[in-house]
């Protein structure tokens, strides 16, 4: 077990490198949030060929958290990296913010991810450890299914909204995003509550909700998001923020339905 940990924060640590080098020529550093999805997929295979527990139920978990981490990797890929896509807006005002400090300071963005994906780790191996999936086990596949499905469809309604070029400079309120300003994270966060009933509600497993909704709120989601979407969008941002719940769906405030 210590052996395959040793390897994997080592791979980690070098694919951050690797990606970190990419991102000085190409000026993209949205390849950290891939390389993060890499070794959340890599963490759980990996941790599932090791760990205690029922072979069925550890790649059970395994597969889930692979599919779910290579299907966001693959959006972003899409959505921010290839065919010359311009760089997320978070990071181009971090940028543009650090200045000549810029290139050290993102060397800093994606090492971090390594430790934040071991955390992330914690829950998936918790889990794993038990007897053979169960009616628990159900459920939690059927709360996975519900979070994938809808952070899948936000972010093709996000992506059909700015395809359009007379959306330019508007904000997508349509679909999903009609009740929620964010429901790619609420989706997102609502995955890891899969582990949870699979688990059977042992401690560990809580860490990944508690831990997503701490970054969602304070750290790299929202904040920088809605920052970023004021800077573009301005005053049809702020009457957007006005009528719409900030995470959890809800019908909009003083909208005729």
């Amino acid at each position: 077990m210590t052996t395959a940990v040793i390897a994997l924060v080592a791979a980690g640590v070098l694919l951050q490198l690797t990606l970190w080098f990419v991102q000085l020529r190409t000026r993209n550093a949205a390849t950290a949030d891939v390389g993060w999805t890499v070794l959340v997929a890599a963490g759980a295979a990996v941790t599932a060929a090791v760990v205690e527990g029922d072979p069925l139920r550890r790649l059970l978990v395994a597969s889930l958290a692979a599919v779910w981490a290579l299907r966001l990797g693959a959006y972003l890929v899409r959505d921010r990296v290839l065919a010359g896509a311009p760089e997320d807006g978070r990071y181009r005002a971090m940028r543009e913010t650090w200045g000549h400090a810029a290139a050290r300071n993102f060397l800093a963005v994606y090492l971090v991810q390594v430790p934040v994906a071991a955390l992330f780790i914690i829950p998936l191996v918790a889990a794993m450890r038990g007897g053979a999936p169960d009616a628990w086990a159900a459920a939690g596949i059927a709360v996975w299914v519900a979070a994938v499905v809808g952070e899948w469809v936000a972010d093709r309604q996000l992506e059909r909204f700015r395809a359009d070029p007379s959306h330019r400079g508007a904000v997508c309120d349509t679909g999903l995003w009609r009740y929620s300003r964010h429901p790619n994270y609420f989706f997102e966060w609502l995955h890891w509550w899969a582990y949870v009933l699979i688990g059977h509600a042992a401690p560990p497993t809580f860490l990944g909700p508690i831990v997503m909704l701490v970054f969602l709120f304070r750290v790299t989601g929202i904040p920088l998001t809605e920052r970023q979407a004021l800077r573009s969008r301005g005053d049809a941002y702020r009457a957007y923020q006005r009528t719409t719940s900030v995470f959890f769906p809800w019908p909009p405030r003083g909208v005729v339905p």
